[in-house]
């Protein structure tokens, strides 16, 4: 058993992050993540392990205790923090931000109702790749998490966790010999089922470098270059911009039809304007207090809008 300590770039209040169920995984119950933490699966270099995670609730001073039952070296325990870190943001810095939108019209109010927050993402961007192209277009987000959770199960490595079987996301290898019909039997279309191993037979064969993506694009490069796999259009390029370890993003135009989607149009109409009229100038005008936290504050205004919607729900 190895135990170790993950410390944070303060504010960081991960308690937030148990209000918003796209965070998680079928496994997960956010209800009861404070008591008994916060387990997944973390793909090292060489194999995958079970982890459990465990928040002290000080966003001034944050530090994560991290428990698995594997024996790790010291490398292995270095290779998981930077997994870690991206799952929880432990890197990213957001002290700047908060001085930068004091004044924001939209952002302001928010900065102190989710102080501390910042976003989660998966282990890497082909969890958060494969994870959006099997849960795209279901309405039903329980039975589209379920779908995750059995590809997982048909595809990644089986971890043991206190006595029960806990499937790993599958590695590029393992996918890439896949058959898509198998896949639509799990649930996922066979068109998806074809994306997902299309993507691991490309990253095979050095077609696709999500590593390069991940870290090193810009913010433009990303969406360019990630709308070309097949599978992920305008909208999943934008958002899977936002999982990465950095706080900038771009909000491209995405009209069609002669009216502007996405988040893009989101944004315009938060702060009182007509998304169809807007132009670029202008909408950066209206963003120039976002500059360089592009991610962050557009994570802000989506958990807002996530908590509003279940506050609204329980007032019914």
């Amino acid at each position: 058993m190895s135990s170790w300590i993950l410390k944070s770039i303060p504010p960081h209040d991960w308690f937030i992050c148990l209000d918003v169920e796209p965070y998680f995984d079928h496994e997960h119950n956010p209800e009861t993540i404070f008591e008994e933490g916060f387990t997944r699966p973390l793909p090292l270099k060489d194999r995958d392990i079970a982890v459990t995670v465990f928040f002290n609730g000080d966003p001034e001073d944050p530090e994560f205790h991290i428990e698995t039952a594997e024996n790790l070296t010291k490398e292995e325990i270095g290779e998981a923090n930077s997994v870690l870190s991206r799952i929880l943001g432990t890197n990213i810095d957001l002290r700047p931000f908060y001085g930068q939108v004091e004044n924001d019209p939209v952002l302001s109010p928010m900065l102190s109702e989710f102080y501390g927050l910042k976003r989660m993402s998966r282990a890497n961007l082909l969890e958060d790749i494969m994870n959006r192209i099997i849960q795209m277009r279901l309405s039903h987000k329980p039975t589209a998490k379920k779908m995750a959770f059995k590809v997982r199960e048909a595809y990644g490595t089986h971890l043991l966790h206190k006595g029960k079987a806990l499937p790993a996301w599958p590695r590029p290898f393992q996918l890439a010999k896949a058959d898509p019909t198998q896949i639509r039997k799990l649930g996922p279309t066979l068109k998806k089922g074809e994306y997902l191993t299309g993507l691991a037979q490309n990253i095979l064969a050095g077609n696709v470098d999500l590593g390069y993506l991940d870290r090193d694009a810009s913010p433009l490069e990303f969406y360019e270059k990630i709308s070309q796999i097949k599978g992920i259009g305008p909208t999943s390029a934008q958002d899977l911009m936002l999982f990465r370890e950095r706080t900038d993003a771009v909000f491209p135009s995405n009209f069609q039809k002669n009216e502007e989607k996405g988040l893009r149009k989101w944004i315009i109409m938060s702060y009182g304007e007509d998304p169809s009229t807007v132009q670029e100038d202008e909408f950066r005008e209206m963003i120039q207090n976002w500059k360089g936290f592009e991610a962050a504050a557009i994570e802000f205004m989506f958990v807002n809008w996530i908590v509003g919607q279940k506050r609204q729900k329980s007032r019914k």
